[in-house]
């Protein structure tokens, strides 16, 4: 398996090299590997998120006038470490206190956690919402993983958006709670993941297989089938989401179709298609549809569904609102 870089420890720091180049609103805090938005406005809360890199667009392509304010990025499928995120929070704290959005995995956790936690030691006053959008179930016991996954992003936006019309820290906290609860998501991959410098994939998926639930740093599905059309992937997933949100004929959501990196075009939109026809005969109406590469799992083919029931008109607001985030 090839892919194109220098050297595993090199990657993120040209990752860097070329957004800040592109991008002059854009720039790297000291040495690390840290993007922040260098036009951030100091009477706005910071919000900041961050995690291993294989992901990409997510984080970095998240930054910038009503998003993030900064992402934090770890080796891949490594999340950052503390001394990183401890120092992010310092730079980006001007008095307002800073607003963090974790994805719900352990390592992410204990590392956001430590870096939290002396924050508020040193007096800078921090809150956070751990997301969890993925529906996905364990094969042993068929408990939900409840990873956080492709519906980050709506955290990513939707708060960035709020913070910028000068939502308060404890008021982004409670939208965040609100926000995180009504999102879902679910996967399903045609190729694994492999590593750089790995010839085999973190998984083994054979040919003509699928695999339903796979969670994005190439994790192994809860069912592996034969693919026989996009129509009954789309169902697949449609089914398992209806079975957490119940909804009603009538109901508004949010709808994000993720490419999990190695899924073509034209693979997406048939399947975004199925997925629309299949929402409609539901009765559901969307307010807000997006696809593409949002988080991605490197070089894993795949898609997953992402749909969030509008408890509040300003969320779609905020999703539609100007940014100048790269990969929005």
């Amino acid at each position: 398996m090839v892919h194109i870089i220098n050297s595993i420890h090199s990657s993120i720091q040209q990752n860097i090299n070329a957004i800040t180049r592109m991008y002059p609103h854009l720039s790297q805090l000291k040495q690390l590997p840290v993007i922040y938005h260098n036009q951030h406005d100091s009477s706005v809360v910071p919000i900041i998120s961050g995690g291993g890199s294989g992901h990409e667009p997510a984080h970095f392509g998240y930054v910038g006038d009503g998003m993030l304010a900064a992402a934090i990025s770890g080796p891949i499928f490594v999340p950052p470490c503390a001394e990183h995120i401890l120092e992010t929070i310092r730079f980006l704290h001007q008095g307002k206190g800073v607003f963090v959005i974790i994805k719900n995995f352990d390592a992410d956790i204990k590392e956001f956690s430590q870096a939290i936690y002396q924050a508020r030691k040193e007096g800078i006053p921090v809150k956070y919402i751990i997301s969890h959008d993925d529906i996905s179930v364990e094969k042993s016991n068929f408990q939900i993983r409840h990873r956080g996954v492709a519906g980050t992003i709506l955290l990513h936006k939707i708060l960035g958006q709020a913070a910028k019309e000068g939502t308060s820290l404890d008021e982004l906290e409670k939208l965040a709670l609100s926000l995180s609860t009504s999102i879902a998501t679910l996967g399903v991959a045609t190729k694994s993941t492999t590593l750089p410098s790995q010839q085999l994939p973190i998984f083994d998926l054979p040919q003509g297989q699928i695999s339903y639930g796979i969670g994005i740093h190439g994790e192994p599905g809860y069912r592996m089938v034969t693919f026989e059309s996009s129509e009954l992937l789309a169902v697949e997933l449609i089914n398992k989401i209806k079975m957490k949100f119940k909804w009603q004929e009538g109901q508004e959501f949010i709808l994000l179709i993720n490419n999990l990196g190695g899924t073509s075009k034209l693979e997406e939109l048939v399947f975004t298609d199925d997925i629309l026809q299949l929402l409609d005969i539901e009765g559901l109406k969307l307010s807000f549809i997006k696809t593409g590469h949002l988080i991605t799992s490197l070089d894993m083919a795949g898609l997953s569904v992402t749909l969030c029931q509008v408890k509040d008109s300003a969320w779609i607001t905020g999703l539609t609102a100007p940014t100048d985030s790269f990969a929005w």
